[in-house]
């Protein structure tokens, strides 16, 4: 039985309640064959104290697209994901609207995964660039 587009991302976003993904508000919204797509709101949540985006939101938002990603496009009965490693280069400041992640394999391994993502605001100006590596570890029997 094929599972809709939008039933995998009901799913998706329905298992955050109580969690940090449901406090910033982040929402995944899309994905093909090799793109995964999140938002996240920028509003009083995600500021820092001079009203704009906080780099670490940025970075929770990325976190959980790319560990979106490495789910879906891997055997989610047979691992989970955990990301072990990331890092951000924050380019431009934002004060309102959403943010989007854009998650891309650069290495789809059995092991470790590798993702470029690419953070952007409503004009699709680029607000930050991130890198996040994931590691699949077998679920136990």
């Amino acid at each position: 039985m094929q599972i809709s587009k939008e039933d995998v991302l009901k799913r998706a976003n329905a298992i955050t309640k109580n969690t940090l993904m449901e406090t910033l508000e982040i929402e995944m919204i899309d994905f093909g064959d090799d793109f995964v797509i999140g938002r996240m709101p920028v509003n009083k949540r995600v500021y820092q104290p001079d009203g704009v985006l906080h780099g670490g939101a940025t970075v929770a938002l990325a976190e959980t697209t790319g560990s979106f990603a490495a789910e879906l496009f891997l055997n989610r009965n047979a691992f989970f994901v955990r990301g072990i490693e990331i890092s951000a280069n924050h380019i431009k400041s934002v004060k309102d609207g959403y943010v989007y992640a854009t998650a891309k394999f650069i290495h789809k391994g059995r092991t470790t995964q590798l993702f470029e993502i690419r953070v952007t605001d409503d004009d699709d100006n680029l607000i930050s660039i991130c890198k996040l590596t994931t590691v699949s570890l077998p679920k136990k029997k």
